[in-house]
């Protein structure tokens, strides 16, 4: 409640000056705030009772339903009154605190009501599907946020194209080493002990520490290797923040695949040996599928951390949604900062799901014998 009584929508005279804080009730007509408001406070008394998840759920969608209506009605509105051909509308705090106060309600609903993997599948692909069809009909057009989107559409396919570059280049390349390094170091105790902390150290290394240390480095390969440049190696760009990203991912993916083919039960082990499997077959038969849920989580680490790190590619050169996050923050246009900032918070929270989805259905399902 405190949420809804604060500032919900913004106007400003351009997208770089402040705005005037507008509350929800006054974003539009009374006869067009009065549903979304009503729908709002609605939902979130039906967050209240804890032991009735299925309402808290009907809760929480009635209630984004009902700030997306606000937003609808708000921006054409505002923008109609204001003065100037250059005015921005943009949500407020108001907004932002009540859609996360909404988002984390529906989230442990879910929790307490514990869907299946397909359960959540279609649940994610409905609420993907729903966002597609808002933005699809340009009902939210007029906020500054899609504005700068308009202008920048080309450049926004680009950066997005770049980023998932970085992000799933970066976890496949580490896969390929890191799978076969893992096994190794899971045979090999002495190896282990020396490859893990190894990679432990490079985790310690802060982000932006890793982006700047790879420059000198593919700068001196780039100037001195003979076409190295011809394939794009250079001390800045896309190929230091590929290797960052990549240096990032290895003990996840190794540590992992270590702790994933360690929990094998022993007496699982035991009677492959005793079967007489090569350490191959107990490998490919036993180890790995018994410990890829473990695999997987190790994967799902890299994937949402590395999502959130190639943002920083955009101080080096490297392209990705980082771009607009610090051409934003250089103009102080806040809209473009969200413009780079909100698809990879979504890109990283969509990829968590599914990987928690692929997660859930490698989990060895146990068979009850008589």
């Amino acid at each position: 409640m405190a949420a809804l009584l604060s500032p919900f929508m913004t106007i400003a005279a351009n997208r770089i000056v402040a705005g005037e804080s507008v509350m929800a009730w006054h974003v539009a007509s009374p006869a067009e705030t009065l549903s979304g408001v009503a729908a709002v406070v609605l939902g979130l008394l039906f967050g209240i009772p804890s032991g009735r998840q299925d309402l808290r759920l009907c809760g929480a969608l009635l209630g984004l339903c009902g700030i997306l209506w606000l937003l609808m009605q708000g921006a054409p509105a505002l923008l109609d009154s204001a003065a100037g051909d250059y005015a921005r509308v943009s949500p407020a705090m108001g907004f932002w605190c009540l859609l996360l106060i909404l988002t984390l309600m529906m989230a442990d609903a879910l929790t307490q009501m514990a869907p299946g993997p397909i359960a959540r599948a279609g649940l994610l692909a409905a609420v993907l599907c729903s966002l597609a069809l808002i933005l699809w009909s340009g009902a939210l057009a007029p906020l500054s946020i899609l504005q700068e989107y308009a202008g920048r559409r080309a450049q926004f396919a680009d950066a997005v194209l770049r980023h998932l570059a970085l992000a799933f280049g970066s976890l496949a390349t580490a896969a390929v080493i890191g799978f076969p390094l893992g096994i190794v170091c899971y045979r090999r105790a002495q190896l282990r002990g020396s490859v893990l902390p190894v990679l432990s150290l490079l985790q310690t290394i802060p982000s932006l520490a890793m982006f700047g240390l790879m420059i000198p480095i593919l700068g001196w390969v780039g100037d001195n290797m003979p076409g190295a440049q011809a394939i794009g190696i250079a001390g800045i760009g896309f190929a230091p923040a590929f290797l960052a990203l990549v240096l990032y991912s290895l003990l996840p993916v190794v540590g992992n695949t270590v702790a994933g083919l360690a929990s094998a039960p022993a007496a699982a082990r035991d009677a492959a040996r005793g079967m007489g499997m090569t350490p191959t077959q107990r490998l490919l038969r036993i180890e790995l599928p018994l410990g890829l849920p473990v695999i997987l989580t190790g994967l799902r680490i890299v994937l949402v951390q590395n999502i959130g790190l190639a943002v920083i590619a955009g101080l080096i050169g490297g392209g990705g949604l980082g771009t607009f996050v610090f051409q934003g923050l250089n103009q102080t246009a806040t809209d473009l900062i969200l413009l780079g900032a909100l698809p990879t918070v979504a890109l990283a929270l969509t990829s968590a799901i599914v990987m928690d989805i692929l997660v859930e259905l490698a989990q060895p399902i146990p068979k009850d014998f008589p």
